[in-house]
């Protein structure tokens, strides 16, 4: 099968390598030229919890018309490029299979602005602690769980195929009837570690561990939960509190993407993540003034990011 990989930082380099591994024909497509160069030259580099090698095969580029005739095209870009990913793949994308894999809220609402999503189906990528070690070389610390779900709900049988030829290629994967029950429940965690994490700079075990920081996390979830609730979303868990408190008890010493990302000095996914917050409540009549308060100091913080020499 040819598979393009439409963004290929460190979770995209990820899928890229482990599908070329099980033997398909797999496009990277990326802007980082000085990336797309290292791969076309010398392979790309996948280090942790798979081993570490070069996979070689992978046509790396920075022309999204490369990626014509593709059966699956998989969107792995910052939720903020979903946009102009889709549309940069729009005239190339036929009739194939379209899977977005992103953090936050709205992904599919933004494929939506330029392609049919009668083809487009979305996914959640849980516990892969992925990160790029430099041009070519993407690392990742574990492999959990890749959900895979219908935007319209319900099973599928090209959903049922996607998953075998995912899971042919090393990932564990399931379907889901709710994708968007599991999108939510992701966006719950990511909602109490992401923000807090990169303004208090602490890793997730530091943040529970203070009393006055675990307070503003968990101010930020109970509002994220509430405007889910509001939004008609069935969750698993009865606890919020108990259910984000496992999950930043099963990696401590990790950072989110987002902080890693505000600390790094690069522009954070937080307009999807934290900053989406406030704007399911105010659909519903609800405020979210923990998310408002800290997505607006991310957000002031990154508009200097670029000005410390003028």
């Amino acid at each position: 099968m040819k598979i393009a990989i439409v963004g290929t930082g460190a979770m995209g380099s990820v899928y890229a390598a482990l599908l070329a591994e099980a033997g398909h024909d797999v496009v990277a497509v990326d802007p980082w030229a000085e990336h797309v160069a290292a791969i076309n030259r010398e392979g790309l580099r996948l280090s942790g919890a798979s081993g570490d090698r070069r996979v070689m095969g992978i046509r790396a580029t920075t022309d999204p018309a490369e990626t014509k005739g593709a059966e699956l095209f998989v969107i792995a870009t910052k939720a903020s490029a979903v946009g102009d990913a889709a549309s940069a793949i729009e005239p190339h994308a036929g009739n194939g299979l379209v899977l977005t894999i992103q953090n936050g809220l709205g992904a599919a609402e933004r494929i939506a602005a330029h392609i049919n999503t009668a083809n487009v189906l979305l996914g959640v990528a849980d516990g892969f602690g992925a990160s790029m070690k430099g041009p070519g070389h993407a690392h990742h610390n574990a492999m959990k769980l890749i959900r895979l779900g219908e935007i319209a709900g319900g099973m599928s049988a090209r959903m049922e195929c996607l998953a075998e030829t995912w899971r042919e290629a090393g990932f564990n994967v399931r379907a889901f009837e709710d994708i968007h029950q599991l999108i939510w429940e992701k966006f719950i965690c990511n909602v109490t570690f992401s923000a807090p994490c990169a303004v208090f700079d602490r890793t997730l075990g530091e943040l529970m561990a203070n009393p006055g920081l675990w307070a503003v996390a968990l101010g930020c979830m109970r509002e994220a939960h509430a405007a889910g609730l509001a939004e008609g979303i069935d969750f698993t868990f009865d606890d919020p509190v108990a259910y984000v408190t496992a999950f930043g008890q099963t990696m401590p010493d990790a950072r989110p993407s987002l902080a890693l990302d505000h600390k790094a000095g690069r522009l954070s996914e937080i307009d999807a993540i934290n900053g989406m917050v406030p704007v399911v409540a105010e659909r519903h009549g609800l405020t979210a003034p923990f998310n408002q308060t800290l997505t607006a100091v991310i957000s002031a913080r990154e508009a200097d990011f670029g000005k410390a020499g003028e």
